[in-house]
């Protein structure tokens, strides 16, 4: 009777439903785990603080997963450019005027309720949207270099403006647009230009000029100290996160320490969100860290399904995309919670505590469930 219920309202791909279902319970419990020493400290000792922000915010990201996957998904097409257009002048605000945490000015203060968000979530979500929908209009017509240049164009200054407060974020984009194009099937003289401008232009002149320069240049001569030359010892800011992580994952073992018995959530920094996976390890050991890393292999073979199954070219390029950028950026995670990698700021999607991402990343998997619920535009997108 409930089984009929659910199936009769969530529609689309169930699998992908229960991904997200489990992943939000195991956030829940991660979350309050890792949140209960800085609840204590920020919120007069109230332990359940960000238990009930948090439990809020998971459960308005699933109503927001539920609308948007009732909306036709060839209607984020059309919305796509207005999107693209408004997140250029609100990341350049961010950067000017934006509220400065860890150094970086990538977060707007939304007035009354004073929750903040980051304009580059909307960028992502806008320009992958977009880049989908422009690639799926060339599959049947000789490719336009005026527009095959345009959307190369796009994806440089997007991810020039996010790595100006964001370096590893756009990375990741910049990969997720490359791999968006040689799926759309785009020539290779093409992807080399997309390279040469994202990964040989944008991203060093953001390197040179943006406001985490410093930062990124002192973790990666961290990173390659401690795992190139073999200098355990070395002594940098960075270096004391890297140290409480390996001590959780090490003391964690096969099966962990239960829930909610974490002793480096008191120590290491960012528990509950860039190192949350070193937390996950510690109390639920590796069968924990194995199986979450198969829930998200999961989600990606649900969402890449779509390209195979989609009636439309738009649908299966969209899926694609928007779950790649999802896997890519957990498995960014993983790797540098267990040391493979320099240290950045990228929280696990579905999993660490954070504010109107985890509700973009809610709208990115109800489009991919729009998508699979076999819903297409008669227009021929």
């Amino acid at each position: 009777m409930i089984g009929s219920w659910l199936k009769e309202r969530l529609k689309g791909d169930q699998q992908i439903w229960l991904i997200v279902f489990i992943l939000s319970i195991f956030s829940i419990l991660v979350v309050y785990s890792a949140t209960g020493t800085l609840a204590y400290k920020r919120a007069s000792g109230n332990t359940e603080y960000y238990l009930f922000k948090h439990s809020f915010l998971v459960i308005l990201g699933l109503v927001v997963m539920w609308f948007a996957h009732h909306l036709n998904y060839v209607y984020y097409a059309r919305l796509s450019m207005i999107a693209m257009w408004l997140s250029i002048p609100l990341m350049l605000f961010a950067l000017a005027f934006g509220t400065n945490i860890g150094g970086a000015s990538r977060w707007i203060t939304i007035p009354i309720i004073g929750q903040t968000f980051q304009p580059s979530d909307l960028a992502k979500l806008a320009l992958i949207t977009n880049l989908a929908a422009m690639l799926a209009k060339r599959q049947n017509i000789k490719y336009d270099v005026r527009k095959l240049t345009t959307l190369i164009f796009w994806c440089g200054i997007i991810v020039f403006i996010i790595a100006l407060t964001s370096f590893s974020t756009a990375i990741i984009l910049g990969a997720t647009c490359f791999v968006i194009m040689w799926i759309g099937r785009v020539p290779a003289h093409y992807l080399f230009r997309l390279v040469v401008l994202v990964f040989v232009v944008a991203l060093p002149v953001a390197l040179l000029l943006g406001q985490r320069s410093e930062t990124v240049r002192e973790r990666l001569s961290t990173y390659f100290d401690i795992n190139l030359n073999g200098n355990k010892k070395v002594k940098k800011p960075n270096n004391y996160q890297i140290e409480q992580a390996y001590i959780a994952i090490a003391t964690g073992e096969f099966t962990g320490k239960g829930p909610g018995n974490s002793d480096q959530r008191n120590f290491l920094p960012e528990a509950f969100s860039d190192f949350i996976y070193a937390i996950i390890i510690e109390e639920y050991g590796l069968i924990g860290g194995v199986s979450l890393m198969i829930l998200y292999l999961w989600l990606l073979f649900r969402g890449m399904k779509n390209v195979q199954n989609s009636s439309r070219a738009f649908g299966g390029l969209l899926a694609a995309g928007l779950t790649l950028s999802i896997v890519i950026q957990a498995f960014v995670h993983i790797l540098i919670n267990v040391g493979i990698g320099p240290v950045t700021g990228q929280p696990l999607p579905l999993i660490s505590m954070g504010g109107t991402s985890i509700l973009f990343n809610a709208t990115a998997l109800g489009i991919i469930l729009s998508v699979s619920r076999g819903e297409y535009d008669e227009s021929g997108i």
